[in-house]
């Protein structure tokens, strides 16, 4: 059979049963919490909302409230116990993939994620404890996640694109795959959740799930070819210098760097890390908002708002192919999609109505071009035998972030919903802050660190990728001219 070098069918396919099943996980568990905690149906209309007139009482609200707490906490439990397993196998599998291979960074996720969804979909099936989720999510960290799938994803790209613009474009591409993909799943989840119920979206995931095995197993091909001797090198001193490069990657890129390039590094983490914390802390509570009085949202409105803020990576991808083409630096792209968001969150702070709900959207379509801009610029500053060791500490840190930034928010959350219930909105455009500052030191130092001294050893594994890097050595306030 012949082999593809095509990941993004991968990223696809993935995007589209994760999207069509994480709207209904919040979903479900807030039905069955609101069965246990008020011994009642979850009341469902067509045509009226559940915060009508008519059904407004004083238990009902203290019901709310309850449920929307409880539903915070489950999350927070979820997300503390999956944590640490999934940042131990994210930072070894794709520091690992430098020698053993891209493709182990991408299929061991898949597999998690398989063992996820089946649970549910048993759990929901047999109407077990709705807590065995929490199990289910433990065990399927063992095997990575997301951010181990993407970082073998944003490796494997990395290793065929030799032009930083073209990888810039690529890995901004899968971001736009992901949001075009998410959103056609998001759309159809309402209707598939009012047609069919919660068992045939969670088949129909696993099925899909198990499509992407095959193609991932059997179609992909590797990018990490092990040389002849790579397996006869069996002392220790090769085992040795093995692990070292495995545990100490990033260690390692800090030590073959110069003093400038080492700030700069720091300082484009400490705006991935920031911006994703506070992106991440404050967008995975809109499900919840949506459900929370006043607005009530039903499931095809959820599933019309989450189509909708896909949209995000489609615009996001514009954006950046537009500003790139018109040389803007890539600070100001950065710049511009961290104030995207800030902007969003505020507005959704304040979001009481449906048509107002649906219009906060509109300032965060550029959101998701901070992402794939810092991976470009962070991954042209290491040489092309530590792309693994950068993007396991990258997916490291977006998962610990992302995991600590929904952990908190949800705790938050759980603690001022009772009195404002958009405060954390407000909380997370204040992070906003953070990336901006580290943003503008990065500007004011320059991205010009590829012509700074290195240590021998390095030079001649850089020497293959300097000259498309020639473009990108001038301070990021001045203005990149565009190729022709």
């Amino acid at each position: 059979m012949k082999r593809l070098y095509l990941v993004e069918p991968v990223v696809a396919l993935y995007a589209f049963s994760s999207f069509l099943t994480y709207p209904l996980v919040q979903q479900y568990v807030y039905r069955r919490l609101w069965q246990q905690l008020t011994n009642t149906t979850y009341p469902v209309s067509d045509n009226t909302s559940r915060c009508a007139p008519t059904n407004r009482s004083s238990n009902h609200t203290d019901f709310h409230k309850e449920v929307q707490k409880q539903a915070s906490l489950f999350s927070l439990y979820s997300e503390l116990l999956s944590t640490v397993p999934s940042l131990i196998v994210t930072l070894i599998v794709v520091a690992y993939s430098d020698r053993g291979g891209r493709k182990i960074s991408i299929i061991m996720p898949l597999i998690g994620t398989l063992i996820y969804t089946s649970t549910f979909l048993t759990v929901s099936f047999f109407e077990l404890n709705v807590y065995l989720l929490i199990g289910s999510s433990f065990l399927s960290s063992l095997f990575g996640g997301i951010s181990t799938f993407l970082g073998g994803c944003f490796a494997y790209i990395a290793d065929l694109c030799q032009d930083d613009r073209q990888k810039t474009m690529r890995m901004a591409g899968v971001d736009m795959m992901i949001g075009l993909l998410s959103g056609v799943a998001a759309i159809s989840t309402g209707y598939f959740l009012r047609a069919a119920g919660f068992n045939w979206p969670f088949l129909t995931s696993a099925l899909c799930q198990c499509l992407i095995l095959i193609y991932a197993v059997f179609i992909l091909e590797e990018t990490v070819k092990k040389s002849p001797t790579d397996g006869s090198e069996l002392d220790g001193s090769s085992q040795r210098t093995s692990l070292r490069l495995l545990v100490f990657g990033l260690c390692q890129i800090f030590a073959k760097a110069s003093y400038r390039c080492k700030t700069v590094l720091a300082l484009l983490m400490i705006i991935f890390t920031s911006f994703t914390f506070a992106y991440i802390g404050g967008i995975s509570l809109v499900t919840l908002y949506e459900l929370n009085e006043p607005l009530c949202w039903t499931e095809i409105l959820i599933g019309y708002g989450s189509a909708l803020s896909t949209t995000v990576f489609l615009t996001s991808f514009l954006g950046v192919s537009a500003f790139t083409y018109c040389g803007v630096p890539q600070v100001l792209i950065v710049m511009l999609g961290i104030l995207s968001v800030a902007s969003g969150l505020i507005l959704l702070a304040f979001a009481k109505t449906t048509l107002l709900m649906f219009l906060v959207r509109v300032p965060m379509l550029f959101s998701i071009m901070p992402f794939p801009v810092l991976r470009s610029m962070m991954s042209k500053i290491v040489s092309k035998s530590e792309q693994g060791a950068l993007f396991a500490y990258l997916s490291f840190l977006e998962s610990l972030f992302n995991n600590v930034g929904s952990a908190v928010f949800n705790s938050i959350y759980a603690a001022t919903v009772g009195w404002y219930s958009g405060f954390n909105f407000l909380l997370a455009a204040g992070f906003c802050i953070i990336p901006l500052s580290a943003l503008g030191a990065v500007a004011f130092i320059g991205l010009d660190v590829s012509t700074e001294p290195r240590k021998p050893e390095d030079l001649s594994s850089e020497e293959d990728g300097q000259a498309g890097n020639e473009d990108d050595t001038r301070p990021l306030l001045s203005s990149p001219s565009v190729s022709t």
